[in-house]
């Protein structure tokens, strides 16, 4: 009698192929998905099979805004928490939200520190008489004399860079958020889908002499959990009505527990909101239309 004549063994031989084939192919998704993880930033991502509706949307978040207080608390601002990872080397700081490129430590640190702007003698010094250059003056704007009695011309001064000084935590009070806003059909709910964080020098911060919102860093949403997660000493989303129930970081932004506003929703021209409408308040007023459409949206879904 012939291997496969045993009664029963055709079927044993069917279901082993079966069941190896199957853990190859969730191997093989699990594989694909980690990877689209890795490189898109997001933290729980949805199989593109389950996806219905997607819409990509930025959302700007101030921190000095009571709701979002408790991710800013005194010694824990999230903005400390994510700067001292990345001087740490603990997480990767990316250059904008396409994460292509990547900034150094080093460059982060450059990227929110501010020269002084009053370095040197002011306009009264130097009309008094006073000069930067002690060494061929007597302070006083006459030269020194030589042990001969000749007097020293002042050399040509090279021009000093002024100092530079890093802003303090308190003082990165604006982020970024960009995320895919979800319906999953086979879930049937709407998921925020995070995929990263960008921390802001703002434009309205007194040391920022320049008037414009500049981009410090922008990092992985995954990263930023698995930091979160890592340091839960220091990744603390403050509550004020109970020291016994902090929470975590990731889990702050994971029931939501702050506020934002959305400041661009995807178009073909990259443009955002204040942009499209002519002004910012005119992409406040859009920015308000903006979040009504997709709670409306999500309604209707359940309407039909």
């Amino acid at each position: 009698m012939r291997f496969f004549d045993y009664p029963g063994m055709n079927k044993f031989l069917f279901f082993a192929a079966f069941s190896a084939g199957m853990m190859l192919s969730v191997a093989a998704s699990a594989q694909e998905q980690a990877t689209t993880a890795s490189s898109n930033g997001s933290y729980r991502p949805i199989p593109n099979s389950d996806i219905m509706f997607r819409k990509t949307i930025w959302r700007a978040v101030d921190l000095r805004e009571k709701q979002n207080k408790p991710m800013f608390s005194e010694g824990k601002e999230i903005s400390r928490v994510i700067l001292e990872a990345v001087k740490r080397g603990e997480l990767q700081a990316y250059r904008n939200d396409s994460l292509t490129t990547t900034f150094t430590p080093t460059e982060v640190s450059g990227n929110m520190s501010y020269a002084e702007t009053n370095a040197g003698l002011s306009d009264e010094e130097k009309a008094a008489g006073f000069s930067d250059d002690a060494a061929a003056d007597d302070g006083w704007g006459t030269p020194k004399k030589t042990a001969k009695g000749k007097k020293v011309a002042a050399a040509p001064k090279k021009p000093v860079a002024p100092p530079s000084y890093e802003y303090r935590p308190k003082d990165i009070y604006q982020m970024e958020l960009k995320e895919d806003m979800i319906f999953d059909k086979k879930r049937s709910r709407m998921y925020h889908d995070i995929k990263t964080v960008t921390l802001l020098v703002p434009s309205t911060l007194g040391a920022n002499t320049s008037g414009i919102e500049k981009t410090i860093a922008t990092f992985k949403y995954s990263d930023l959990v698995r930091v979160f997660r890592a340091n839960p000493d220091k990744a603390i989303w403050f509550n004020s009505q109970n020291d016994a129930q902090h929470k975590n970081l990731a889990d702050a932004f994971e029931l939501w527990l702050f506020n934002s506003y959305i400041v661009k929703v995807s178009n073909p021209n990259d443009s955002r909101l204040d942009e499209i409408y002519g002004g910012q308040q005119q992409g406040i007023l859009a920015s308000q239309q903006a979040a009504s459409d997709l709670i409306e949206y999500e309604y209707n879904l359940w309407s039909f």
